[in-house]
């Protein structure tokens, strides 16, 4: 993409009423942009790593079995009356009327429509287990919505629901999640640490939220330090098999919320010099609640004695809307944004220090053909600006490698490649650069890991 062609609305100031650095930098960079409280414009860089957000997530959930699928925003007020939970979710439901006078509420969550889906089609034990997913905007009437899109009214989230036929083998499906979770998180560049907490309005008695440690976090949350340091299953891991020993592993050192936290046994569970006190951002949860929403909405299936039996269920879900000021929060310096390759908006930038030059603007020309040529997402900055500004952009939109290409380089035959993570740059011949580029980005996608 040529930047003289992009609609990149950048900002050199940062908007007053951005309290926490993620939100100040989604603004700044163009990413995002606010109509009301809580409710956000996704411009075309913040959608472009929205969108690779969304495809890492599908990846993942479609490798753990789960079947992707798209409910409605709008459901019917009579599902939720059916589980008990229309009186008693709060005033976060949006609840309005059709013109016949229907009540329909904007879908805060969806275990009420999945199980209706569930119970019209599957009748036999035969046809479980059975996991279902997808990626839909809800909305919430947060009374403070705040943090950007981090706590905004209508966010896009990820949500799985897992049918069983008993609780030992819904616990398989719920392990096939937490796994699937910790891959997930992995390729998108933030190390979510899984935590016992609470259940909240979505029920049930085991639970875990996916927390990303940051000074801006909402919650205060308790860890053994070692788990900063656990291995991520691998790319081949079998979910098929027994994933108990994975789970148990990461569960069986002392993480958990401050809802469900009990601070003498975590000063007595964990070394002094293991101990991590810290806040956290929520960026995926999972849950177990059993038979909660089978039993009162009919969800059976007969066994193999012909009996009928309510569904063990699980959910488990990711905001999508959450995970990438998260990122941000985890991953910036004072100029900027620092994106993982692997859900960065583009992977290089090509910088023109000499637009009126024709030998520059050849040279990356070429560039700018060969690395579209060889599949990588490049951001050409072709605009006839100072080299400051330029500069300043790149870092500000947080691009992971800048190939620049100036006057004095050009005479020599070199550009100069400066890594975002930390401003290392060199110089090297114009005859490599691309092949350097493409050697850097392509093991930094995470997509064979």
């Amino acid at each position: 993409m040529r930047l003289t062609q992009y609609f990149l609305p950048t900002l050199k100031e940062t908007p007053k009423e951005a309290e926490i650095i993620s939100h100040r930098l989604m603004l700044r960079a163009g990413m995002i942009k606010q109509h009301a409280a809580g409710s956000y414009s996704w411009l075309p860089l913040g959608y472009k790593v929205l969108r690779k957000v969304q495809a890492i997530i599908e990846q993942e959930q479609n490798r753990a079995g789960a079947i992707e699928l798209l409910m409605p925003t709008l459901q019917p007020a009579d599902l939720w009356r059916e589980s008990g939970r229309y009186d008693a979710y709060g005033k976060e439901m949006l609840r309005i009327s059709d013109r016949s006078d229907r009540e329909m509420l904007y879908g805060p969550t969806n275990e009420e429509m999945i199980t209706d889906i569930f119970r019209s089609a599957i009748k036999s034990y035969k046809d479980l287990p059975l996991s279902l997913y997808h990626i839909q905007w809800k909305f919430r009437d947060e009374i403070r919505p705040r943090f950007g899109t981090m706590r905004s009214r209508e966010f896009l989230m990820k949500d799985a629901y897992s049918f069983d036929l008993s609780k030992e083998a819904a616990i398989e499906s719920y392990n096939k999640m937490f796994v699937s979770y910790l891959r997930t998180f992995y390729r998108l560049g933030i190390p979510a640490i899984p935590m016992r907490a609470e259940a909240g309005p979505i029920g049930g008695d085991l639970s875990h939220e996916f927390i990303v440690l940051a000074d801006t976090g909402e919650s205060e949350v308790f860890c053994h330090a070692d788990l900063l340091e656990k291995a991520i299953p691998s790319i081949d891991v079998d979910y098929n098999g027994d994933l108990s020993p994975i789970v148990n592993d990461w569960t069986s050192l002392f993480a958990a919320t401050e809802d469900v936290v009990d601070k003498k046994d975590f000063e007595a569970s964990v070394p002094k010099e293991k101990q991590i006190s810290a806040r956290g951002i929520e960026v995926g949860q999972t849950f177990f609640f059993g038979d909660k929403y089978s039993v009162p909405m009919g969800a059976t299936v007969t066994d193999n004695e012909g009996k009928e039996v309510a569904v063990q269920m699980g959910s488990y879900g990711i905001g999508l809307t959450r995970i990438v000021p998260a990122i941000i929060e985890a991953s910036h310096d004072e100029n900027g944004i620092i994106w993982p390759v692997s859900v960065a908006p583009f992977e290089v930038i090509i910088i023109n220090l000499c637009a009126k030059d024709e030998a520059c603007n050849k040279a990356c020309e070429e560039f700018y053909a060969e690395l579209k040529k060889a599949n990588i997402d490049v951001l050409y900055d072709d605009r006839d600006q100072g080299a400051g500004a330029k500069f300043a952009n790149a870092d500000l939109i947080g691009i992971p490698y800048q190939l620049v290409i100036g006057p004095r380089g050009l005479k020599n035959g070199e550009a100069e490649l400066k890594k975002r993570t930390n401003g290392e740059k060199e110089n090297i011949a114009i005859s490599d650069a691309v092949q350097k580029v493409i050697d850097l980005v392509i093991p930094q996608r995470r997509d064979k890991v």
